[in-house]
């Protein structure tokens, strides 16, 4: 299979609805670094000592760092993996280097969720939430394999699979804040009910619209006869290959969960951190 693949651009010009939506995703993304800085410089001071362990505290901060700047870093230069398309034309497009940021981010992000569950259910005593923490980054661990398949084999029905996975972890976390709503009250409780309202809102939109998509690419592509690629192919070919393209049509469908990824997970990320700091409070 040739390598050679020519770029397909129009100008992205303001006219280009991309123009605003790239132009909003990095002012969003400028956004959530303020915030990170200043929540790395709030949560270092002498005060917050009392509030959690100053090392764990360190280390919240720092998977939050690589989830907060590596989806900056895909903001900023957009890409889809298997389709190999990207908005700008560099090597930092390239689609191994976006997808191992990505790997080091979501990785990061659910161990984030891990040590607040584990925090938590430690408070309390929870059993549940404890084991719940004890799966989710191995789970994790085990998406991301699939994704990276998907991406090597351009075969859209393993990033169904990986995303079904992402469901069925925060499916989980969900039962372990659940768990937990009985031993807080005020504030506390509120909080974990947003928590448990926006993960419920999430998995519908995987129910409702991420995984079928993924599902409709790969019954197109079957019935298309489209040839996969081998894993060692795929590596080539994700590693040199990368499409410029500013046509609405080709990124309709990674809008809407580019969209949510980069802000609504991202500002989780960051109360993430806020909570565990404060998780003695509660």
């Amino acid at each position: 299979m040739s390598l050679d693949f020519p770029a397909r651009s129009s100008s992205l010009s303001r006219s280009n609805p991309l123009a605003w939506w790239w132009g909003l995703l990095t002012l969003v993304s400028g956004v959530n670094i303020a915030v990170w800085v200043w929540l790395y410089r709030y949560l270092q001071e002498p005060s917050t000592g009392s509030v959690g362990s100053a090392s764990n505290i360190e280390l919240m901060l720092l998977f939050s760092a690589a989830y907060v700047f590596g989806c900056a870093f895909r903001s900023f230069l957009p890409r889809a993996d298997v389709q190999r398309i990207c908005l700008f034309d560099t090597w930092l497009s390239s689609i191994t280097v976006g997808r191992s940021v990505a790997t080091v981010a979501e990785i990061c992000f659910a161990a984030q969720w891990a040590m607040v569950l584990h925090r938590l259910g430690t408070m309390t005593g929870a059993d549940t939430t404890l084991s719940a923490a004890w799966v989710i980054v191995p789970l994790i661990l085990i998406a991301e394999c699939f994704s990276w398949y998907a991406v090597l084999t351009k075969k859209f029905l393993f990033n169904a699979v990986e995303n079904s996975i992402w469901g069925v972890c925060f499916l989980i976390i969900g039962i372990g804040l659940c768990r937990l709503l009985p031993e807080f009250g005020g504030p506390a409780r509120v909080i974990l009910a947003i928590t448990m309202i926006g993960i419920a809102g999430y998995l519908a939109f995987l129910a409702i619209i991420d995984v079928p998509m993924y599902l409709t690419r790969w019954r197109t592509g079957f019935a298309d006869s489209i040839r996969p690629l081998s894993p060692l192919e795929g590596l080539r070919d994700a590693s040199v290959r990368w499409v410029v393209t500013h046509d609405l049509a080709e990124w309709k469908d990674e809008i809407a969960w580019m969209s949510l990824y980069f802000t609504a997970a991202v500002w989780a990320s960051l109360a993430l951190c806020a909570c565990y700091a404060f998780g003695g409070h509660f």
